[in-house]
């Protein structure tokens, strides 16, 4: 009986070590394709220092494939370089290459279709059209990929990290440049993107709509064309990121359209032409956040009601808030503006007096744009003055009954 237990035991273990992934290695010259079709689900592909000019290449099964000291995966300019269809898919450490220019095709490095619990780490992508194109996919991981493009025009470029109609992700440490998007993201719930570097992209650094329940942490969006662009989305939190240097005639920080129940909360807005557009926002806080040195920290339209704007600093902005109506439903309560010139008897830290933002010089640009150039005359000033002793033009409402007397310290931990 021990000897039959004993030759049980024998035969289980050997079947469990014949049922292990298996670990393959591509050579410099072999076929990266083949490789794969001959790999069992689960098995791990090792592939080694050099250059495959492969493209479309096809994973219809559970893999992970490594790249050692980043070997060259060459697209030849021929389409799509990856094609992956299947769960539990694993990229990381291959330089990827000259994908095809494709609107028809979305032509991309690494594209996933109909996938889950899938991971891209630490790779490198330069001059694809699209990156990395995730579509119907869930439980993704995107982590630490550099992605780069140097095309001219924004039509010869697709986005880096692009996402369609996915859900419970994570995209982290990624750095995104020369792209048309930076991170473009639409039809995507459940998502957090944190501490990305999306820099010098030719249209906006992220760009996302009808996505709903996501967060954006601890990211810089730096010098990208036109900014960061949300729109027709629920539910976001975007704290601590670095809104800097989106600068042009149509450009933000932020353009916030059809915004509802969403936190801003701990963002640094600097150098941008303005910080803030909001169109059509309402039930949203704005908290602690730093605007300086921008052209216009905050265009608050009349289309936006029920906002809370509480604990902001204002400092250094040509203008801090403007609006284009007289009438403007939002509530502003103990913010800092170094435009303030009220006192505090009472040494409570907070103005005895209350402040009104909106300058009448910026309702009067607001509808005559040609009128900045008076900017710094004698005349905007005077009629500032006027303003604030017999105010007549600018929404009444608008008013912070609590200024702060002293800014706030306000800090990323990516500053």
């Amino acid at each position: 009986m021990k000897t039959l237990n004993l030759l049980f035991v024998t035969f289980f273990i050997l079947s469990m070590a014949s049922l292990e992934a298996a670990t393959i290695r591509v050579k410099n010259g072999q076929s990266i394709q083949k490789a794969i079709n001959q790999a069992a689900d689960g098995d791990t592909l090792i592939i080694e220092k050099g250059t495959f000019a492969e493209n479309e290449i096809t994973i219809r099964k559970p893999l992970t494939i490594i790249g050692e000291s980043y070997p060259v995966i060459d697209g030849k300019e021929k389409g799509n370089v990856f094609l992956v269809a299947a769960e539990n898919v694993h990229i990381r450490g291959l330089k990827i290459i000259n994908t095809g220019m494709s609107n028809m095709d979305d032509s991309a490095g690494i594209k996933f279709f109909d996938s889950k619990n899938c991971s891209v780490e630490d790779n490198i992508l330069e001059e694809t059209y699209f990156g990395l194109h995730f579509s119907n996919s869930s439980k993704l991981t995107i982590k630490n990929n550099k992605l780069s493009s140097h095309a001219e025009r924004e039509y010869q470029t697709g986005n880096g990290i692009h996402l369609w109609k996915c859900r419970d992700s994570f995209i982290e440490g990624n750095t995104v440049s020369g792209h048309r998007d930076g991170i473009y993201l639409e039809f995507v719930t459940n998502t957090v993107s944190i501490g990305n570097m999306i820099e010098a992209n030719k249209r906006y650094g992220l760009h996302f709509m009808f996505s709903h329940d996501n967060s954006y942490i601890q990211n810089t969006f730096k010098k990208n064309g036109a900014g960061v662009a949300v729109m027709y989305t629920r539910n976001v939190l975007m704290k601590e990121n670095i809104f800097e240097e989106n600068e042009g005639a149509s450009s933000y920080g932020i353009l916030l359209k059809d915004i509802t129940d969403s936190e801003i909360v701990g963002n640094i807005f600097r150098k941008n032409t303005i910080g803030i557009y909001m169109e059509g926002c309402s039930r949203s806080t704005f908290k602690s956040n730093s605007f300086t040195q921008n052209g216009w920290a905050i265009k608050l339209m009349a289309s936006c009601d029920q906002n809370t704007f509480e604990e902001n600093n204002f400092i250094a902005n040509t203008f801090d808030i403007s609006t284009n109506g007289t009438v403007v439903l939002n509530t502003l309560q103990h913010n800092y503006w170094d435009k303030y010139e009220g006192y505090d008897l009472d040494k409570n830290r907070t103005g005895d007096i209350p402040y009104r933002p909106i300058s009448l010089f910026s309702v009067i640009v607001e509808k005559i744009p040609a009128a900045m150039i008076l900017w710094r005359s004698f005349l905007v000033t005077l009629l500032d003055r006027m303003e604030k002793v017999l105010p007549s033009i600018t929404p009444e409402n608008m008013i912070d009954n609590s200024p702060k007397m002293r800014p706030y310290d306000i800090r990323t931990t990516n500053t």
